[in-house]
């Protein structure tokens, strides 16, 4: 039998939320030289969004290893000599990328060889771009997911003087699945029933207003079209955090609703949801871009407005906005490919190529000597009245080494200290479903 030619890479991703370990797993998988075998060591950054395990297991991507960490156990694995990774996928919020690459640098500094560090975004970049960005800078690649999203990110490295070199032009990585296949409604043997699938967010639209009006609409549209199978697609259920904090889970409004038999509530893979969907429904949810890219008819709603508070001001030009009214009345939406084709969907057949660059890049980096330290655009220097306190958060100095007094990174947690971290957990995710609305609701009496 002929020796393998394939060379082993070792991979660390740290995430903080399921969403980003989706994005996190399923990129470093995607940007990973050709003929590479692969060891993926997952790292879940513990906080109030930390994945349960039925959120692990809906993601689908297996991990050679998984566990949790605070950002100074994560420094600490990554500071051993003897315990080099090929690569660091960091797929966290702004701030804590900003921290880990602090400490990362003074981790390894004086060291001839370091990991290649890779971050970005999980989805579409609809706020706080500057901010999100210059928390980003520093990491050897900075991953747009679309040609808009690297022609900005560039924009603004440029603008502020910093270097936009790491910059690279990607696709999300978790885009895939058949292509859709229109089914005749008419036909009664072999065909399912048109399914309509509303995709919902945790944190858009925020208030229980909005949020009934929603399902009002869509438990409206289930009665009216009796033909039609009408789904809830929902991210998490009560009780479970993801990347956003959702107060008013739709599952708590559906309960004093009286919906008809053709709807009901569906979790899973959004992949295999989609499989069986002839109508995407969403406010700004990044399943719109993978319903595109399936060339599924989609439809991001104008109800509520088209608003930066919402995010469905990002789909401006897509040929995608339309109301409840017209999906009722049976409007269909039609793409406008430019606006597609500029945001990484790739419905036209270019997605396996769309990670070449990133590819290639690697290869090379990863055949360097020597890569230089790394740089952040913010140090004491440029960001003294700000890095502070990012690091701070993390329990990290200015100069990225421990703070006196923060929790031992030298030794693993006992268990009676990752008992009272759940239970902490479990009491936080409470308050902010539970008690939380509540009080604001007796603030309005």
């Amino acid at each position: 039998m002929p020796a393998s030619t394939s060379k082993s890479l070792r991979v660390a991703v740290l995430a903080d939320s399921d969403t980003r370990w989706k994005w996190g797993s399923l990129t470093a998988n995607r940007i990973a030289p050709a003929g590479s075998d692969i060891r993926l060591d997952g790292f879940l950054l513990r906080g109030r969004a930390t994945p349960t395990a039925r959120q692990l297991e809906e993601v689908g991507v297996r991990a050679d290893s998984l566990r949790e960490v605070t950002a100074l156990e994560f420094l600490r694995e990554l500071g051993k000599e003897d315990h080099l990774y090929d690569v660091v996928v960091l797929a966290l919020v702004g701030g804590a990328v900003q921290a880990v690459l602090h400490g990362l640098s003074r981790a390894w500094d004086g060291r001839a060889k370091r990991s290649l560090v890779v971050t970005g975004y999980v989805g579409v970049v609809y706020e706080k771009l500057a901010d999100g960005l210059l928390l980003r800078h520093g990491a050897d690649l900075v991953l747009a997911n679309s040609r808009q999203d690297a022609d900005r990110f560039r924009a603004v490295y440029e603008g502020v003087g910093a270097d936009a070199g790491s910059v690279t032009e990607v696709a999300l990585p978790f885009l895939g699945g058949a292509a859709y296949a229109e089914h005749d409604p008419s036909v009664k043997e072999g065909h399912r029933p048109r399914t309509v699938v509303f995709a919902a967010q945790p944190s858009v639209p925020e208030s229980r207003k909005d949020r009934t009006y929603l399902l009002d609409r869509l438990i409206g549209h289930a009665r009216l079209h009796p033909d039609r199978e009408v789904l809830l697609k929902l991210r998490s259920k009560p009780g479970e955090h993801t990347t956003h904090i959702e107060e008013l889970p739709y599952q708590k409004l559906v309960q004093k609703a009286d919906p008809p038999a053709n709807f009901r509530l569906v979790y899973g893979h959004m992949g295999e949801v989609l499989d069986r969907t002839d109508l995407l429904v969403t406010i700004s949810s990044t399943a719109a871009l993978e319903s595109l890219h399936r060339r599924i008819p989609t439809v991001v709603l104008s109800d509520l407005g088209v608003r930066e508070a919402l995010g469905n001001h990002h789909f401006v030009g897509s040929g995608c906005l339309a109301s409840w009214d017209q999906l009722d009345a049976g409007h269909r939406p039609a793409p406008d490919p430019e606006w597609v084709a500029r945001q990484g969907v790739a419905a036209d057949g270019s997605y396996e190529t769309a990670f070449d660059a990133a590819r290639q890049r690697i290869t090379g980096l990863l055949a360097a000597d020597e890569l230089p330290p790394l740089a952040p655009y913010y140090t004491p220097v440029t960001a003294p009245g700000y890095l502070p306190g990012i690091l701070a958060r993390h329990h990290l100095g200015p100069d990225g080494s421990p703070l006196p007094g923060a929790p031992a990174a030298d030794r693993e947690p006992s268990p009676v200290r990752q008992f009272v971290r759940r239970a902490a957990r479990g009491a936080y995710r409470h308050g902010v479903q539970r008690v939380a609305p509540v009080i604001r609701r007796m603030g309005d009496l």
